[in-house]
C-alpha cells in the first residue's frame, strides 16, 4: 500500500500552499475586519483551475479526484480556513451541476462557474431544519412562468455576495422524495437577502439569509429530475464534508508551524520552551493527531473516487475525526502561546474560532455519528 503522493498531486498541493502564501495569508486579518472576501481575489484563482475543480474538461474545469481536492483545501486553508472554505462551497456547487445536470445546464452554468466570473452557493439550510434537512419547508410551485418559490434559507455563505444560488427546495409531499433542486439567479425578482450574520469565526464569508417571496424562476432551472434533488444534495455533502475536513486539518496545521516556531523563541526559566519535556510531549500528541487524521482523510476521499460501497461511512469518520482532531489541535496551539495566543497578531485565536465552525457545518459530528451508526447497523444485518 503506497501513501506517497504522486509527482502530480505534491505539484497541486504546492501550487495551492504557494498561492495561499502569496495572495490569501497576508490579507486574511483585513478581509476577517472588512467581512468579506475581495471578488478580484477570483480570477486568479480560477487562473490557476481551482474555480471547476470537480468539473469536467470538457465544460472548463480541470476534473480532479475528491483526493486531489483535500490537498487544494488542505494547502489553501493553511493560509486562512475562511477562504478555503468558501471556495469549497462554489466547488461543490459546481461538481453537483456537473454531475446531475443536463447536457443544456452544464453548458448553461458551468463555464461562468469554473472561470469564476460568478460565484456559486449552496441553500439546503433553513431556521427549522438543520441536522433534520430533510424536513426543509421552502416551497417550489409549478407557475405559468416556470416555478414560484416561496421560504427562507439560513447560514448561506455568501448571502448577497454571491451570483449563483443552488437551492433544495420543496416541489412534492413532505420527506425526502418531494425535494428538489433549482439553481437561482441574483437579481432575480422576488429574492432577497436578510441582514449579514455576526459570526464567531469564518468572518471573512458574508453569511446572511435567503428569502424568496414570490420568485419566479425558469422551468428550466430545474437541476436534473424533479424529486431528486435530496440526493444530489446527500451526494454533494459527501464531498463537502471531504473538503471541509481538509480545510480543518489545514488550519490546525497552519496553528502547529506557529506554535514550534513560536516555542522555539519563547524563552521561560532559562530557556526556549522547546526544551521542557513536558511540552516536547504535547508537540509530539498534537503531530500524531494530525498526521493520523491526513491519512484517514485520503483514504475516505479515495473510497469516493474508487465509488466504493461504504465511501458515505467513510466520508462521515473523516468528517467526525479530522474536524474534532483538528480544533483540539488549534485549541493546544493557543494554549502553548500563553497570552500571546489570545491576540490576534499571532494568528493563532483566529484558527481557533474559524475551525469551530467545521464541527457544525456539512453535518454536525453528532449526525456523522448518526451515520456511521447506521451503516455498521446495516453493515451487521
Amino acid at each position: 500500500m503506497d501513501f506517497a503522493l504522486t509527482e502530480e498531486q505534491q505539484a497541486i498541493f504546492d501550487m495551492a500552499r504557494d498561492f495561499g502564501a502569496d495572495r490569501i495569508a497576508p490579507h486574511a486579518q483585513d478581509w476577517e475586519r472588512q467581512g468579506t472576501i475581495p471578488r478580484d481575489l477570483w480570477p486568479d484563482v480560477a487562473a490557476l483551475g481551482l474555480g471547476g475543480i470537480f468539473v469536467s474538461e470538457d465544460h472548463g474545469g480541470t476534473g480532479l479526484s475528491r483526493l486531489d481536492g483535500t490537498l487544494v483545501f488542505e494547502a489553501l486553508s493553511m493560509a486562512c480556513p475562511s477562504v478555503a472554505s468558501f471556495l469549497s462551497i462554489h466547488n461543490m456547487c459546481g461538481g453537483m451541476i456537473d454531475k446531475f445536470g443536463s447536457a443544456e445546464a452544464r453548458d448553461r452554468w458551468l463555464p461562468d462557474l469554473c472561470s469564476m466570473t460568478r460565484i456559486f452557493s449552496y441553500c439546503l439550510t433553513e431556521p427549522g431544519s438543520g441536522s433534520d434537512a430533510a424536513a426543509l419547508r421552502t416551497r417550489a410551485d409549478r407557475d405559468v412562468q416556470g416555478w414560484r418559490l416561496n421560504g427562507t434559507k439560513a447560514f448561506i455563505s455568501g448571502g448577497g455576495y454571491s451570483d449563483v444560488y443552488v437551492a433544495m427546495v420543496r416541489s412534492g409531499g413532505d420527506g425526502p422524495k418531494g425535494i428538489s433542486t433549482v439553481i437561482v439567479e441574483n437579481g432575480t425578482p422576488g429574492l432577497s437577502f436578510g441582514g449579514l450574520e455576526d459570526k464567531m469565526g469564518w468572518r471573512s464569508q458574508p453569511t446572511t439569509q435567503v428569502q424568496f417571496d414570490d420568485c419566479i424562476v425558469p422551468t428550466d432551472n430545474l437541476l436534473g429530475e424533479e424529486g431528486h434533488g435530496f440526493s444530489y444534495a446527500m451526494a454533494g455533502l459527501d464531498g463537502g464534508r471531504l473538503n471541509i475536513a481538509a480545510a480543518a486539518l489545514g488550519g490546525a496545521q497552519s496553528a502547529l508551524d506557529r506554535t514550534l516556531a513560536y516555542m522555539g523563541d519563547r524563552k521561560a526559566f532559562g530557556k526556549s520552551l522547546d526544551q521542557f519535556q513536558a511540552l516536547q510531549f504535547r508537540l509530539a500528541e498534537m503531530e500524531t493527531a494530525l498526521q493520523s487524521a491526513r491519512i484517514f482523510l485520503r483514504q475516505a476521499a479515495w473510497k469516493v473516487d474508487q465509488g466504493a460501497p461504504d465511501a458515505t461511512k467513510f466520508c462521515a469518520m473523516a468528517k467526525l475525526h479530522v474536524t474534532d482532531r483538528a480544533f483540539e489541535v488549534a485549541n493546544q496551539c493557543l494554549q502553548l502561546h500563553g497570552g500571546y495566543g489570545y491576540l490576534a497578531d499571532y494568528g493563532i485565536e483566529k484558527i481557533v474560532r474559524d475551525l469551530r465552525v467545521h464541527q457544525i457545518l456539512e453535518g454536525t459530528n453528532e449526525i456523522m455519528r448518526l451515520i456511521i451508526s447506521r451503516a455498521l447497523l446495516a453493515e451487521r444485518a
